[in-house]
């Protein structure tokens, strides 16, 4: 009886090997996922503001080149730093997207 529970087990995700599972991430790591993932909300939000056109797909390919090549940080004051940066950057293109909506 005890084999069929184990291949049971595995046969429903259970028994998977402990290297293929993600590692559980912090408290804190967390906080700044959400931090990153609201920063992008933000500028999604924001671009569909504009109507398309070439400067809207430029603005998004833009954020999400960036978003994308700092997948792979883990260091929390980095991704604090670049959160920082983001924001800053954002708020300059916000001012460039109301002035493209209010035309």
């Amino acid at each position: 009886m005890r084999s069929s529970l184990k291949l049971l087990a595995t046969l429903s995700g259970g028994g998977q090997p402990s290297k293929l599972k993600k590692p559980a991430v912090g408290l804190e790591h967390f906080i700044q996922r959400k931090r990153v993932l609201g920063l992008w909300r933000d500028i999604v939000r924001a671009l569909n503001k504009i109507p398309p056109s070439s400067t809207k797909d430029e603005l998004r390919s833009y954020a999400r080149y960036e978003f994308e090549r700092h997948r792979d940080i883990t260091d929390l004051q980095h991704i604090r730093y670049l959160v920082s940066t983001g924001k800053s950057e954002f708020d300059t293109m916000r001012r460039y997207i109301d002035e493209q909506v209010a035309s």
